[in-house]
């Protein structure tokens, strides 16, 4: 439930942006590094639900949830309640030094829905990137190993490890190296993209990856295997059937800890409380952020009670990793999640997106794929007749969208991928104007 009434329609009343968003937008460019991006070229004024409202009066369907954080919508009743009461209490006094009751009860809350019934601890921290750094850190202790497998098209955060975990050069890593070692990048099961067409990855990706582990790493060496169920930044890229279960069985024989991140997919965002569920995959760890805090920053790594205290004390922590407000901005999200049934939100949002997106498919030639689950879908563009990128078809169609006030997201390693992730709590109707824009701007290619 959306706790501030604004009005959930869509209503272009300016160009976008607009005078006032430019007049802001120009003091931006002369005070905040110019390293830092912008996707969509307004100023927020209050958002909720499924629109963002724009100090120009727009009203803007909101199609990326913040990158998939504010899965509960902005502004969340029970968000809202808990941080206002907390904020009243106490902002901060540091876990490790004086603690107190919510940052346990987030870490109950993780070792109870994230998936296996082992024994399971928790720690938190500040983002998705910090969240790997540890759940990388945790992995070597434990293993008394060094090396780290990830995947082609992967995105794990901007701190120097995770830049090293990275795939993508441009724009996460051009000219910020050297990286930390020992970091093993292996292909992904990339159906539309790997040789020999989708019936030949399901068939042999497994095998290929797991050979090329054995024999370039040396198994006596490995600490971690790192992936992302569904890849975020990367596309949307669905491995096929088995892939996980296959690397994640692959681990476990070999004493290798299996590691799922699940920044972007988790919290009833794909249809489950957590992607790996689809193919019943128990990770040993699992990095949590985004959608776990309603829009506060606060990230979560969740593993095997062993391997999580393998550790010796105070090797872990920091200053705010678990902040008080972020904590109960977490409890919050979880219960709206559950007493809202948000996962069967996504499921029902997930069909009404799949079944237009691929009505566009049989449209528009320049569609190759429709792939995703619940509320994280995307479509991949291409040049008709073949399958190379079409980053411009791309371009064109976001701006088409953002000048009819709908937010999307692109993605993708070649710069040519649409991500839809708008919030679990957008009505249906909100859902379809937006898909509709979508389908004029693809026309308008």
């Amino acid at each position: 439930m959306t706790r501030i009434d604004i009005p959930q329609v869509r209503k272009v009343v300016t160009a976008i942006p607009g005078p006032r968003s430019q007049e802001v937008l120009k003091r931006r460019a002369d005070a905040v590094s110019a390293g830092l991006g912008l996707s969509f070229p307004i100023v927020v004024e209050r958002a909720g639900g499924g629109i963002i409202v724009d100090i120009d009066g727009n009203s803007i369907i909101d199609m990326g949830a913040g990158i998939a954080v504010v899965n509960v919508g902005n502004s969340a009743e029970r968000v809202v309640n808990a941080v206002q009461e907390q904020v009243e209490a106490f902002t901060h006094t540091c876990f490790t030094v004086a603690p107190y009751l919510s940052y346990i009860e987030v870490c109950e809350a993780l070792n109870r829905i994230t998936p296996g019934r082992h024994k399971k601890k928790s720690m938190l921290a500040n983002s998705g990137a910090e969240a790997l750094e540890n759940a990388i850190k945790i992995a070597r202790h434990y293993t008394g190993r060094q090396a780290v497998v990830v995947f082609e098209h992967s995105f794990h955060g901007r701190t120097n490890l995770t830049m090293g975990m990275t795939a993508k050069n441009m724009p996460y890593k051009e000219g910020f190296g050297p990286f930390a070692p020992e970091i093993y990048r292996m292909p992904m099961a990339y159906p539309l993209r790997w040789p020999g067409g989708p019936k030949v990855c399901e068939e042999e990706a497994l095998e290929y990856v797991l050979h090329k582990i054995e024999k370039e790493i040396d198994l006596k060496n490995l600490a971690a295997i790192v992936i992302e169920p569904i890849q975020g930044e990367g596309g949307f890229i669905v491995p096929p059937k088995g892939f996980l279960p296959g690397l994640s069985a692959f681990a476990a024989k070999h004493g290798i800890v299996f590691i799922a991140d699940e920044v972007q997919t988790g919290f009833a965002r794909t249809g489950h409380m957590f992607a790996c569920e689809e193919e019943n995959v128990i990770p040993d760890i699992i990095t949590t952020a985004k959608g776990i805090g309603g829009g506060l920053p606060i990230s979560g790594i969740t593993g095997r009670a062993e391997i999580m205290d393998s550790s010796h004390g105070s090797g872990l922590g920091g200053t705010f990793g678990g902040n008080p407000l972020a904590c109960v901005a977490a409890l919050a999200t979880i219960a709206t999640i559950e007493e809202d049934h948000l996962i069967e939100r996504a499921n029902t949002l997930g069909k009404v997106i799949s079944n237009s997106l691929y009505a566009m498919k049989e449209k528009y030639p320049i569609i190759a794929e429709v792939r995703g689950r619940g509320a994280m879908q995307a479509l991949e563009f291409v040049i008709p007749g073949g399958n190379e990128p079409h980053p411009t078809a791309l371009s064109t169609i976001v701006k088409f969208c953002q000048d009819n006030g709908v937010l999307i997201l692109s993605a993708g390693t070649y710069n040519n991928v649409i991500r839809l992730l708008p919030p679990l709590v957008i009505s249906e109707d909100l859902l379809r104007d937006a898909l509709d824009i979508l389908d004029k701007a693809i026309a308008s290619v």
